[in-house]
């Protein structure tokens, strides 16, 4: 993280750019707090503005403007805009936060920063041209066993690390949802290298406390997809699940009608922009990977093998680091299993306020060299990303009334742009070699930092 960045609550007049399924998450965590209101929304969509002034409404906060995305300076002028939320569809990050940081005005924005390198430099050199730095809500950073994590790494229990092992398993019902909607366009999303950067990239980079130098990786449609899913048995013949027979048969299909969240912010926002949420995941245009392995090789000398599987039987991770002086394992389950009942209702899961079905464990082991391995405590919540929402909100804009502002680890896990630049050049980079089978140097991204 750049030296100069300045830690900042976030407070004012907020306004929210995108409504999709993370918005909810910050517009409660901004009208629980008397220091912050929500003053407007941009967002194309007239339908699914008007679910999120229903939920303003319901929270006990007043309705506000809702503008169009052409709109969006007047919006900063007419609001009297201090800040600003996105979280629209990642590859249309920089189009608000460009003109925003050139306003003066503070930027949040959700993980990844953006898609592309081109993307990235532009945003890189608006925070040079204009001085104004922007946050990357990268929520993993406060998860407590994450935390735990760092901490144990950072007071040298293994001494220096040398080498780790990342394993990310994505479900049947999770995993596939990213086949559903607009991420199974690369274009939109960069893919889950790019879009799981965010998550995954960012917590190594800050676990370390190291940035990536160089990277390589292999990567394919091995199971969703008409192609793989014709070859693995699995494909059914329909466009959409919504009004679909043929759709009914199919376990991995999503019932929005199901839902009463899924209904009304999508299902009867259909008309309004003819964004269908309900896709079928074994489709023709099927455009990203869900079989991926990379490795990175960071400035600090240490190495990482990463493998990331988006149709697996059960949820979660696992991390190990090997170090000078022994070893730390993370395990973490998040869904210990899944049946086709778990993919009818997803409204909670989409808001980020319960956790994946059939929740399981979290363990973190210590080995050092010649000693017996040590189970280390661990706080495991497995909502909201593992605590690590409700902990970023209270450092982003503040404690609640009530509650005492977090002076301690969280108070420390910010993250500016230079952190959504190094996490977002792995899968940017991971992206390039999947093409070209080279490795692929970060330094030809050319990212002015």
């Amino acid at each position: 993280m750049d030296d100069n960045f300045e830690r900042k609550t976030v407070g004012g007049r907020v306004a929210i750019v995108g409504t999709g399924s993370r918005a909810a998450m910050f517009v409660r965590g901004i009208v629980e707090r008397p220091a912050s209101a929500v003053v407007a929304i941009l967002e194309p969509n007239t339908i699914r503005a008007a679910y999120y002034n229903d939920l303003l409404k319901s929270l006990g906060a007043p309705t506000v403007p809702v503008y169009k995305p052409e709109q969006f300076r007047d919006m900063l002028t007419t609001e009297r805009v201090d800040a600003i939320v996105v979280t629209c569809i990642d590859a249309l990050h920089h189009l608000y936060i460009i003109p925003a940081l050139e306003a003066g005005v503070q930027v949040l924005t959700e993980k990844p920063m953006t898609t592309d390198a081109d993307k990235c430099r532009a945003i890189l050199e608006t925070v040079q041209r204009t001085g104004r730095h922007l946050t990357v809500t990268f929520n993993y950073r406060y998860n407590p066993v994450h935390e735990l994590v760092k901490r144990t790494i950072t007071e040298g229990k293994i001494g220096t690390v040398i080498s780790i092992h990342f394993e990310w398993l994505l479900d049947t019902v999770h995993g596939a949802d990213y086949f559903r909607r607009w991420h199974r366009q690369k274009g939109n999303s960069g893919g889950l290298m790019v879009h799981k950067s965010g998550h995954h990239f960012d917590l190594v980079n800050w676990w370390i406390g190291s940035e990536p130098e160089t990277v390589a990786g292999m990567g394919k449609t091995a199971f969703y997809g008409k192609e793989a899913g014709t070859k693995n048995g699995w494909a059914k013949d329909y466009v959409r699940a919504r009004g679909s027979d043929e759709a009914r048969k199919d376990p991995f299909a999503m019932h929005m009608e199901m839902d009463e969240t899924l209904q009304k912010l999508y299902a009867e926002a259909e008309s309004d922009d003819g964004y269908h949420r309900d896709m079928n995941v074994f489709g023709p245009d099927i455009a990203i990977e869900d079989d991926m392995s990379v490795m990175v090789r960071y400035k600090s000398g240490v190495t990482l093998t990463y493998h990331l599987t988006a149709y697996s039987p059960w949820e979660g991770y696992r991390v190990m680091f090997n170090g000078s002086e022994g070893r730390l394992e993370l395990e973490v389950v998040e869904s210990e299993y899944r049946s086709p009942s778990d993919g009818e209702r997803l409204g909670g899961l989409i808001h980020g306020t319960k956790s994946l079905p059939h929740p399981g464990g979290a363990t973190v082991t210590l080995q050092r060299l010649w000693e017996k391995p040590q189970q280390l405590p661990v706080n495991i919540d497995h909502s909201a990303h593992g605590g690590g929402d409700t902990r970023m909100l209270s450092v982003l804009f503040g404690a609640k009334p009530g509650q005492e502002v977090d002076t301690g680890d969280a108070s420390e896990q910010s993250a500016n742009e230079r952190d959504g630049a190094m996490a977002l050049a792995v899968g940017v980079c991971a992206n390039e070699s999947f093409k070209t089978g080279n490795f692929i140097d970060v330094a030809s991204l050319n990212f002015p930092l």
